[in-house]
């Protein structure tokens, strides 16, 4: 206590008190200045110059707003559900009105996780009704189990601040039973108990407005100390109770060295400020005693606030950290918001990273005090532009889709009208068109595609199925082949005749009729022919294939021109064979191998017939 916190009354009544309070004072009794750190929204505020004990009644410290903040940020990974749940189970607690910290928590992370589902969906803040805002009966189920756990804190605190007003006037009136008896001169024995009955009231009265506190207690102090000091009491019942002071004082440096070894500084430091607040609470000790007893205890202060001090040093350097850390993640989401995207895979793809932005973002702490809520306000810009832009590519598709919903029902009717016809060539090509066609059309949507494909794919199907079982001709492979092994079995059955000209008549029907059917398979076609040779060769033992038969079917060698042409025209139709595959392949799943093999082939194959035209032109310039 020092001279400007006298009270002017007392100044009145005893024009002595300020020098008789240099005398009496305890050392440990000088008021000792605590600056509140700053709070923010948000960030945790910065640490004080100097975190020293404070004498009037703690008020609400951005430390403890830090950890609402971390408690908050605890809930990230819970539902909108679940924070429901937790709230309700708080608001029902015995304990409920001391938890007010954490309702704000649960508060902050449903509203922070409602207004990122809703970003995501697409939901406006002004949606028109529960179906346009999947999210409106929890809201409003949050909003009202808020609301009447407000009222009840409201109502709590306003209890609260009668009791205290109520503890004030207590205060007060002991205050001026303690004046007067101080200012009596009645027998010590009678006083000394009396005194005695005031402390335990004034203790159990409890605590009062924060703004008296300072006041109120620095009068109460005064007068106990002139009650010690001026009153004659008997030494033995003051040195009594200077023993009980001192006993209760060292169990508080006691306490305060102890939480010099909390790991928690935060907590540590809140508990010290109590233990100065009970400090208040006991008179002096003895003279000799004060000084030494208030420098233990101030020494333990140091201490915690030293690593309270440290501590936010350390938490300042993290959050500069952090500060960069999320300035790299805005950079990264401003990167993906900006990129031309143009089809569903695509976003599906920057939607995934933008999902493993946002959480690293949640594991990273608090920037620091100045910068945090800009990096936060830039963060979400940037993933609002993203979501806004994945919105509108999704909005223009879907008017897309319809249109191409269209055409692919176009191409069924076609493929259904043309699955019945006979006309092999003609509607093969046909079918090849409506295939390549169905493939540059667009999506549709997906609970209609997989309907429309098989419709589409089982015209086709029937349209080919009938062509390979009826279909004659040049193109008919697998005819061609039944009909040459139907020859080769002919061969063999034949009975050589005596007459050798009957045979090689015969010989020569053979290889008429073979030279008459067309291409079969490729991949039959060596193991065919060699059945061919060995059944003409043991029916026919003159009979020998000339060179180059073996791919012409036993037919006599063409000119180099007509090679050209045939091998020119079986290219022509193996790209067809292999556009027709890639039409069925397309709508299979882990199709991408088989199509690019299929795409190179065909690639292959055009090359080679621009080779064959050049070679064909040279061949009929030399016949010309």
């Amino acid at each position: 206590m020092s001279e400007n916190i006298i009270p002017e009354e007392l100044r009145k009544d005893f024009p002595d008190v300020e020098n008789q309070v240099k005398d009496t004072v305890p050392a440990e009794e000088a008021p000792v200045e605590t600056p509140a750190p700053a709070a923010e929204p948000e960030a945790p505020a910065e640490a004080p110059a100097e975190a020293a004990p404070v004498e009037e009644a703690p008020a609400e410290e951005a430390p403890a707003r830090e950890a609402a903040a971390e408690k908050a940020d605890s809930f990230a990974d819970k539902s909108l559900a679940e924070l429901s749940d937790l709230f309700v189970q708080l608001k029902n607690s015995a304990e409920r009105m001391s938890r007010s910290k954490e309702a704000e928590a649960i508060k902050s992370a449903f509203y922070k996780l409602l207004g990122r589902l809703k970003g995501e969906s697409g939901v406006s803040d002004d949606a028109a009704s529960s179906q346009d805002n999947p999210f409106e009966a929890v809201e409003q189920n949050f909003k009202a189990l808020y609301a009447d756990y407000k009222k009840e804190r409201a109502e709590f605190n306003k209890e609260q601040d009668a009791r205290r007003e109520e503890n004030l006037a207590k205060k007060q009136a002991v205050i001026e039973e303690l004046k007067a008896l101080v200012e009596g001169q009645e027998d010590v024995s009678s006083q000394f108990p009396a005194f005695r009955e005031l402390q335990n009231r004034w203790r159990e009265a409890g605590p009062v407005p924060a703004t008296a506190f300072r006041d109120i207690n620095d009068t109460y102090q005064f007068y106990v100390e002139k009650f010690y000091d001026m009153v004659k009491i008997n030494r033995d019942l003051r040195d009594l109770d200077f023993r009980k002071n001192l006993e209760a004082k060292e169990a508080f440096c006691a306490a305060a060295e102890k939480l010099a070894e909390n790991e928690n500084v935060v907590s540590a430091f809140h508990e010290l400020q109590k233990l100065h607040e009970q400090w208040k609470e006991f008179g002096p000790v003895a003279k000799e005693k004060r000084e030494d007893i208030w420098n233990r205890f101030k020494a333990a202060t140091a201490v915690i606030n030293k690593r309270y001090q440290a501590h936010f040093e350390g938490l300042k350097e993290q959050q500069a950290d952090n500060l960069v850390k999320k300035t790299e993640l805005c950079e990264r989401t401003e990167e993906i918001a900006a990129r031309e995207i143009t089809n569903t895979a695509g976003w599906n793809a920057a939607s995934k990273e933008i999902e493993e932005v946002q959480a690293a973002w949640r594991r990273i702490g608090y920037a620091t005090k100045k910068d945090n809520q800009k990096i936060y306000d830039r963060f979400r810009a940037a993933c609002d532009t993203f979501f806004t832009r994945k919105r509108e590519f999704y909005s223009g598709i879907k008017d897309n889709m319809t249109e191409n919903l269209d055409k692919k029902l176009s191409l069924i009717e076609q493929a259904e009208a043309l699955k019945t016809s006979t006309e092999w060539k003609k509607a093969t090509d046909q079918f090849i068109a409506l295939q390549k066609q169905w493939k540059e059309i667009g999506a549709v949507p997906r609970k209609k595609s997989e309907a429309l494909w098989k419709r589409f794919r089982a015209a086709c199907d029937e349209y080919f199925a009938s062509r390979d079982a009826h279909a004659g001709g040049e193109n008919d492979f697998y005819g061609n082949l039944r009909a040459k092994r139907k020859l080769v079995e002919d061969v063999q059955a034949y009975e050589p005749a005596a007459d050798a000209a009957a045979n090689e008549e015969a010989m020569r029907g053979f290889q008429e009729r073979w030279a008459a059917i067309g291409h079969v398979p490729f991949k039959e076609k060596d193991g065919l022919n060699k059945a061919w040779r060995d059944a003409m060769q043991a029916k026919f033992p003159e009979f020998s294939a000339p060179r180059g038969a073996a791919s012409h079917g036993g037919r006599a060698p063409r000119s180099p021109k007509d090679a050209l042409i045939e091998k020119y025209n079986k290219l022509q139709q193996n790209i067809t064979t292999y556009e027709n595959n890639i039409g069925f392949f397309s709508a299979s799943k882990n199709s991408e191998p088989l199509i690019k093999q299929m795409e190179e082939r065909i690639e292959q194959a055009k090359a080679e017939l621009k080779e064959l035209e050049a070679q064909i032109r040279k061949a009929e310039e030399g016949e010309a």
